[in-house]
């Protein structure tokens, strides 16, 4: 029983421990050294999460990285619907405006978890100009179904929208004030 036991343990985790997953490194410097200016700010000192714009939306990139054990995991995310409006998978404009249906760039911090039309969620509050509408625009992290692998995924109205699999994962790592940090660099 307790051999069983390990290794469901051990398959659900190994998305954790997976070798070979490496943040961008400008994007890691610019979100460690926030973390670090703003320390006072971050109440979960866990984790950072990292979402690298630039990348295809087929791409995993959407990065947890784990400052204790210096280790990273990726997810697919989705952009907004307006940020890609050739829908080619590539976001290319920005917004902070309400109704834009666009992603906001910049600095986050996860607020409260809550279950929504879009199920289990996690509210951003922006700390960035480019993202301070973020609770008005209602920009949170929710699973959604348009979200899975293939040469291009679906675009949200602006949320950065995780595989359903991994919502609970995701939501997990990063709730209660952890810092995510969305780049296009």
């Amino acid at each position: 029983m307790f051999r069983f036991f390990i290794l469901i343990l051990l398959s659900v985790n190994v998305r954790a421990y997976q070798s070979g997953i490496v943040v961008p490194n400008n994007l890691l410097s610019k979100a460690l050294a926030f973390f670090k200016d703003n320390d006072h700010l971050i109440a979960n000192k866990d984790y950072i999460g990292i979402i690298d714009f630039k990348s295809h939306n087929s791409k995993e990139r959407f990065y947890l990285y784990d400052l204790k054990n210096k280790t990273a995991e990726s997810y697919l995310v989705a952009h907004g619907k307006n940020s890609d409006t050739d829908f080619d998978g590539y976001a290319t404009d920005f917004s902070n405006t309400i109704n834009s249906l666009q992603t906001s760039l910049g600095f986050y911090l996860t607020a409260e978890e809550y279950v929504g039309q879009n199920g289990q969620s996690l509210r951003l509050d922006g700390l960035s100009e480019t993202n301070s509408n973020a609770r008005q625009r209602a920009i949170v992290i929710h699973g959604a179904d348009y979200v899975r692998p293939r040469s291009k995924i679906g675009r949200s109205f602006g949320c950065p929208a995780v595989e359903l699999k991994y919502t609970d994962q995701v939501i997990q790592k990063l709730k209660e004030g952890a810092l995510i940090f969305a780049a296009y660099e």
